[in-house]
């Protein structure tokens, strides 16, 4: 099968543009994400980026190349995969290399600590909105609110891995469903749709 060429470069340029404003790893990619795949190009859906963020951080290596390369092999294949995979390491690569150098020859300078005081506050708030975002399709009622609240726990008093995290709500997740359906009540896996409006209900 022939590579689609316009979709390659599509999906390079996306990841090309995505990758140089992702400080603060791969959890900051996910506002960006969302505006190109689910507002712009309308290809994904908000529930969709948060099941390939899921994926990528169960898969070894960096969540932002394996949701780059998710993401691609889903509308490329294998040449859609690599394209994407190219468009987010390329600038990266080049960046480091940069900033590099810079550091070697600014290290200490007043300005230069204060501009990544600033960087590592913006940071935050990236992850914090990428959060709120995931939650809108991941806390569907009581029961998936008291989970995500008992690994926040655990994270910070235990200091669990992040794998052991994600092992332990995917079996939890599995065993309230099971529960749920013994006892006879309704499973959401999304959230409902207002008919009226055709908005989501919470």
């Amino acid at each position: 099968m022939k590579p689609n060429w316009k979709l390659l470069i599509e999906l390079f340029w996306i990841f090309f543009k995505i990758a140089p404003v992702t400080f603060g790893g791969g959890y900051a990619m996910i506002p960006l994400i969302e505006r190109q795949f689910v507002l712009k190009k309308q290809w994904l859906k908000m529930k969709e980026v948060s099941d390939i963020f899921a994926l990528s951080g169960t898969a070894p290596g960096a969540i932002a190349v394996n949701c780059a390369t998710f993401i691609g092999y889903r509308f490329g294949g294998i040449w859609g995969a690599i394209a994407a995979l190219a468009g987010i390491l390329l600038p990266t690569v080049l960046i480091v290399c940069f900033l590099s150098i810079f550091f070697i020859l600014f290290k200490g300078h007043s300005y230069f600590e204060a501009a990544f005081l600033g960087i590592r506050a913006a940071v935050v708030a990236l992850i914090v909105y990428a959060a709120i975002e995931i939650s809108k399709t991941a806390l569907l009622d009581k029961s998936t609110f008291i989970l995500c609240a008992g690994m926040v726990v655990m994270m910070l008093v235990f200091q669990i891995h992040p794998i052991i995290a994600l092992f332990l709500g995917a079996l939890s997740g599995m065993m309230i469903i099971k529960a749920k359906k013994w006892l006879g009540i309704a499973v959401r896996l999304e959230k409902i749709k207002d008919p009226q409006n055709g908005k989501k209900a919470g």
